[in-house]
């Protein structure tokens, strides 16, 4: 990693730092409109315009103008073009000031620090659907004459900003959650309120993430086939680089080109093992809902409560640690756990007649104290026992049940077994059961990555039936009928079986000693 010289940011960090970066956006400003030098007084009436209130003397300008030369920040040259009259005019118009490759790199890092400080990042469906446009749009470039080639090279830098986008404002969001999932806010209102939108934030960026990160990674792929090399060389020529002196910018303007294009790469598509970041991303918003989910619980459970056990046995220490004697200790004890009192003194014996008014209570029969009293406060009551219900007609209507749901599902996957791989159109109109079963299962399928053949495969949550889905072969079209509608999609090829290559109807069929056995 390159190092940053050592000056190029001292403006920030010395005394009258606020009048040095006060100059240095008066000549960015200036830059903006095409005038790259400066006289003094140009300077000064212009620091108005950067936000500068205050009056600057001519000697305190001149003497930050001098400091920023000397650290390399700005370049000073006599201006000859001009005509002066006096040897004060001389003084205060012959030096011009201009900024230097290190100041205008110095004015962008820290305006760039002033934006990410201000920033709080965003996830922003709109750029992974303009990422996608721009990789499609470059597709179509490749099929164009060589006049094509400024086209393609300002479709790519467009592809590099919506990248640079969504990297800077996912890592500046990202920052944000992780303090949010850290923090303990004072208004509890305010910190619910704050969680419960970022959950439902959450929740609405994740809607169709997986649909949108594979269409990227399906656009990249497409480009990768054309070649990347030769998108890059049309973009270079393009760019129409201007000639310079020294070395050849061609070459490091193509390894920056590499360089974003691996970025891209790392962010869609699977790399030596590694997850799409775009994955991790899921993951990252998956677990900060459930986070904020139980954070939010838990200000819920507290303000259900007037106070909370924590609180309680806070104030409960501090009691104690106030006592002034040990027997304040004891009551104090006492009265917190209630472990020092009585709590049966005021059980009686079961037939009071029984037992002479002028027998001391030492002489008396005990009087049995329940083992509930002391859990609970609650003594003990004997009733009646309870009839024990018939459960005999209920067991036998959820039998009933139960062997009319495997009946259907059994009818289901005899209609949905296919002898070998067939098109999906070939299922034509189904019962609306049938069809639930067949859509739960292609959706499986297609949540599932694809194995070394290409092929997508999923089983039923039994695990009984398995299905093999090929991606169409043409754009024909399937469409399925219902009772509720029509569904219309892209035709896949689809073989559903058994799981283990067996029928569906045998599978169904088997009973768990038939399985074990």
């Amino acid at each position: 990693m390159r190092r940053v010289p050592p000056e190029m940011f001292r403006f920030t960090t010395v005394e009258r730092s606020d009048l040095y970066g006060a100059v240095l956006d008066v000549f960015g400003v200036s830059g903006e409109h095409l005038e790259t030098a400066l006289g003094i007084d140009a300077v000064r009436e212009r620091l108005r315009g950067v936000g500068w209130v205050a009056p600057v003397e001519g000697e305190d300008l001149y003497e930050a103008l001098r400091k920023l030369v000397q650290w390399e920040l700005l370049d000073v040259v006599h201006n000859h073009a001009e005509n002066y009259r006096t040897a004060e005019e001389y003084e205060r118009r012959n030096l011009q000031y201009s900024l230097t490759r290190r100041g205008e790199a110095a004015l962008a890092g820290v305006r760039h620090a002033l934006e990410v400080l201000a920033s709080t990042g965003a996830l922003q469906t709109a750029v992974l659907e303009a990422i996608a446009d721009r990789l499609d749009e470059l597709c179509l470039l490749f099929g164009e004459p060589a006049s094509a080639d400024r086209r393609i090279f300002s479709t790519l830098r467009e592809l590099e900003g919506h990248l640079d986008a969504l990297v800077e404002n996912t890592k500046a969001f990202n920052g944000e959650l992780q303090r949010l999932l850290r923090a303990e806010g004072a208004d509890l209102e305010v910190f619910r309120e704050v969680k419960a939108a970022t959950v439902a934030y959450l929740q609405e960026f994740l809607v169709n993430l997986d649909r949108r990160g594979q269409a990227v990674a399906a656009a990249v792929a497409r480009v990768e086939e054309r070649g990347t090399a030769a998108l890059r060389e049309r973009a270079l020529r393009g760019a129409e680089l201007p000639p310079v002196a020294g070395e050849d910018p061609a070459a490091g303007w193509l390894e920056s080109r590499r360089a974003r294009w691996a970025g891209l790469r790392a962010w869609f598509l699977e790399d030596d093992g590694a997850r799409p970041r775009i994955e991790q991303l899921h993951d990252i918003a998956r677990r900060a809902i459930v986070s904020l989910l139980q954070v939010l619980e838990r200000i819920n459970e507290s303000r259900r409560r007037s106070s909370s056990a924590v609180q309680d046995f806070r104030e409960l220490a501090r009691w104690f640690a106030a006592a002034p004697a040990e027997e304040d200790l004891h009551r104090l004890w006492s009265a917190a756990f209630g472990l020092g009192s009585a709590r049966h003194a005021h059980l009686a014996h079961s037939d009071p007649e029984l037992i002479p008014s002028s027998r001391s209570w030492s002489e008396a029969p005990p009087v049995e104290v329940s083992a509930l009293l002391r859990t609970s406060g609650r003594t003990e009551r004997f009733t009646r026992t309870a009839k024990v219900r018939d459960v005999a007609a209920v067991r036998a209507e959820r039998a009933e049940r139960a062997r009319a749901e495997r009946a259907e599902l059994a009818r289901a996957w005899q209609v949905l077994e296919t002898a070998g791989p067939v098109r999906l159109s070939s299922f034509g109109t189904l019962d609306p059961a049938v069809f639930d079963r067949l859509l739960d299962l292609f959706g499986r399928a297609l949540a599932a990555r694809p194995d070394a053949s290409g092929l997508r495969r999923a089983t039923t949550g039994d695990g009984r039936v398995e299905i093999a889905l090929a991606p169409p072969s043409d754009e024909r079209t399937a469409v399925l009928h219902t009772a509720k509608g029509s569904l219309t999609g892209p035709d896949y090829v689809v073989h559903i079986t058994a799981a283990g290559g067996a029928s569906v109807s045998s599978a169904l069929r088997a009973t768990p000693q038939e399985a074990t056995g």
